[in-house]
């Protein structure tokens, strides 16, 4: 993951990255914009792979989405993936001021109409793209940029519940496993439910790959205050319902309501509280312990056939 908030920090993050051997660098969508880091990425690096990781989907339409990536792509010289995320419904309506419905439908036609766009771009054919949420059926010259010399990007979508899940497979390049994930959860329901939507547009698990961004926890000097950091991150998921399928297999899903209530109350310092709650137990579950020359090992072991590419924080490069 590029470090968030820094701009300036990213030509030498990414040309570190690449000094090292990593393979790409993802971008996350929080208090920064998910594109513009990317940028900078792309003009200080020659081969990683850049991605954002994730964009929030329903921020934006299927236009601009199609624009910036197809930008992105253009000028990285055909490095870029566009992940998106559907975020939850508070935020959609109350952070962005976007509508809300059907979230897994409207990834899916989402996704559609981008690959319709492009389309468009690339042929010179008529945009004509219809769909319950979104229509596209308007490109005049002037806002056609024409073929992308390097095809259109790739486009991951992430996920948390079985149904988007299912999006992913049926209609993605690859899927984004949530933070919030342990290896039981990917074994008894992303992958069959990934599985499912791949045999829908007559695919195999060869065709989609997999990525995580996963916690970590670096054992030495600093473990005690990456533990209390990667526990107080899984309060926060854990206090989210619509992550509470993740804490179900295990027998947590009290945890994950007293999470919730303890959020939405008035108490003084909660988010502090709320990590307080989360046990040991859980944040082995959920966190891969490793000394630094060990780590890569150790994530292999735990999630070897379940994902492709495992994202490290950015700690790994800025220490």
């Amino acid at each position: 993951m590029l470090p968030i908030g820094s701009l300036t920090d990213v030509p030498q993050f990414v040309r570190r990255a690449e000094e090292i051997g990593l393979d790409g660098v993802w971008t996350a969508e929080a208090a920064h914009d998910a594109f513009l880091p990317l940028t900078l990425a792309a003009e200080h690096s020659e081969r990683l792979i850049l991605g954002t990781g994730i964009a929030v989907a329903f921020a934006r339409t299927p236009m601009t989405l199609a624009v910036v990536a197809n930008d992105l792509q253009s000028y990285s010289q055909g490095r870029c993936i566009l992940g998106l995320g559907s975020q939850i419904r508070p935020h959609i309506e109350k952070r962005y001021s976007m509508p809300w419905s059907h979230p897994a439908e409207r990834m899916k036609e989402m996704v559609r109409a981008l690959r319709a766009i492009w389309h468009t771009w690339a042929t010179g054919e008529r945009l004509d793209f219809r769909g319950e949420f979104y229509t596209h059926t308007l490109m005049t010259p002037m806002f056609d940029p024409g073929p992308n010399p390097y095809g259109p990007p790739k486009v991951y979508v992430a996920g948390v519940g079985p149904r988007m899940t299912e999006v992913a497979g049926e209609v993605a390049d690859g899927f984004i496993v949530h933070p919030f994930t342990t290896s039981r959860y990917l074994a008894e329901r992303i992958l069959p439910a990934l599985e499912q939507g791949l045999a829908k547009s007559g695919r195999t698990r060869a065709d989609i790959e997999i990525g995580f961004p996963g916690f970590t926890v670096e054992t030495g000097a600093a473990e005690a205050e990456l533990t209390l950091a990667a526990r107080n991150q899984l309060a926060f998921y854990g206090s989210t319902p619509a992550y509470h399928p993740v804490l179900e297999p295990h027998g947590w899903l009290d945890l994950g309501h007293e999470l919730n209530a303890l959020s939405k109350s008035d108490t003084p310092d909660k988010w502090r509280r709320m990590g307080d709650l989360v046990p040991d137990d859980v944040v082995q579950e959920f966190t891969v312990f490793a000394d630094a020359d060990a780590m890569r090992k150790s994530i292999a072991e735990r999630f070897a056939g379940l994902v492709d590419r495992f994202t490290l924080p950015p700690r790994t490069l800025t220490g």
